[in-house]
């Protein structure tokens, strides 16, 4: 009698199936990092931190009799930056973020106007396109005028 047997092995790893699991839930914490209210946070955190630190350095001065005061200056002055600077650091992170997207869109806008540049120095119907593009540019600039 002949009789068979049947094994189910996986697909899949099952190690293999951890990791990616794993690089997805990585890929989508940078994304929420990337987002401009968490930049904005950032840098508010390292304002304040080194606000604390030189409340520090100051407190460090003082006797031992005030170090409760000290702590509580302290903290009045973190807690005080927190709620001073949320708003201009949102707002420096924002404005940063669109110099740069704007930046890297002309960037990309050069790298593309090259290529076509050199494409045009080796083909006349290219270099013809530009320059009937240009004439009609500024055709349809001067009618807008008058």
């Amino acid at each position: 009698m002949t009789s068979f047997a049947h094994v189910d092995n996986p697909a899949e790893h099952p190690g293999l199936i951890r990791v990616e699991r794993f690089a997805t839930s990585v890929q989508n914490a940078y994304r929420s990092l990337s987002a401009p209210r968490a930049g904005a946070s950032l840098l508010l955190a390292a304002i304040v931190a080194a606000l604390v630190v030189v409340a520090n350095q100051v407190i460090d001065t003082w006797t031992e009799g005030h170090l409760l005061a000290a702590w509580i200056v302290m903290w009045a002055v973190a807690f005080a930056a927190l709620a001073l600077l949320a708003s201009p650091a949102k707002r420096f992170v924002a404005g940063s973020r669109r110099t740069v997207r704007r930046w890297s869109v002309a960037r990309q806008q050069r790298i593309q106007d090259e290529k076509l540049w050199k494409v045009a120095l080796t083909d006349a119907r290219v270099m013809a396109d530009i320059s009937r593009a240009m004439s009609a540019g500024a055709t349809r600039d001067v009618r807008t005028y008058y």
